[in-house]
């Protein structure tokens, strides 16, 4: 904690980062950890106006909600360092890969109340198990078998895709997770080490930006794969030259 501030919300009991605490607020303990979740924000808001605006499937509108729950769910956590705001966190981040596996797997599921039926009761019964018993490791084991089971399916996605632009969005998705990842690690196995330089290079911070991005190049790449299944001509294009996302021409019919 930073001389002459004090905590407003009080003693820390979750999870500490390798970011000192209340440096810059007495409101916010860890300061870049938590404004760094405001990239993911915005770029979920880009994605789900562009999902309404060319009425994607109701299940794009969700995905991005979630996005955007996740990344404010962060903010508060990051922000007060309270159990239960990291369970805030915590929570949705198995919801939203619940919702990644439908998105994946429900166009070749031949029962299709099943599939989100055990899901919902999955995350509902893992938000009340979690509210009552903290994790350590077996969360992050859980979260990573999650997303372990979307990779055969993005994975197939890609190779049955010949769009240049699509495999690129799905090249970016890749190239986003391996860095967060390389950052998490790094705030996390060096933070002793990472203290003592001169500079902190926040890399929990980091992690947050680079997976703000990983979503919006996920969900971006999986709106134009459902747009090809569905017959409705998607293209990836780009905002300004750089930016990417799918525009689609729907059938006259739909």
């Amino acid at each position: 904690m930073a001389d002459g501030l004090s905590s407003f919300w009080g003693p820390v009991t979750s999870k500490d980062w390798c970011e000192q605490n209340y440096v810059y607020s007495s409101y916010i303990a860890e300061f870049f950890n938590t404004i760094s979740n405001i990239p993911g924000i915005l770029l979920a808001l880009i994605g789900l106006i562009n999902a309404l605006r060319q009425r994607f499937e109701k299940r794009f509108s969700v995905l991005h909600i979630s996005n955007m729950i996740l990344a404010i769910g962060s903010m508060l956590y990051h922000a007060t360092l309270q159990r239960l705001q990291q369970q805030g966190d915590e929570t949705p981040m198995v919801w939203e890969m619940l919702l990644y596996i439908y998105i994946l797997y429900s166009p070749d599921w031949h029962y299709r109340s099943t599939m989100p039926t055990f899901l919902f009761l999955y995350g509902a019964v893992f938000a009340v198990f979690h509210s009552l018993v903290q994790f350590r490791i077996g969360f992050k084991v859980h979260y990573v078998i999650l997303c372990l089971l979307c990779i055969p399916r993005m994975y197939k996605y890609y190779i049955h895709t010949n769009d240049v632009n699509a495999k690129w969005l799905a090249k970016l998705y890749l190239g986003t997770i391996s860095l967060g990842v390389l950052c998490w690690l790094l705030d996390r196995v060096l933070c002793r080490e990472v203290c003592g330089w001169y500079f902190n290079p926040q890399g929990h911070a980091l992690w947050h930006v680079f997976m703000g991005f990983n979503s919006y190049f996920a969900n971006t790449f999986l709106m134009f794969c459902r747009a090809e299944q569905l017959g409705w001509n998607p293209a990836v294009v780009h905002l300004m030259g750089f930016f990417p996302y799918v525009k689609i021409q729907k059938p006259k019919t739909q």
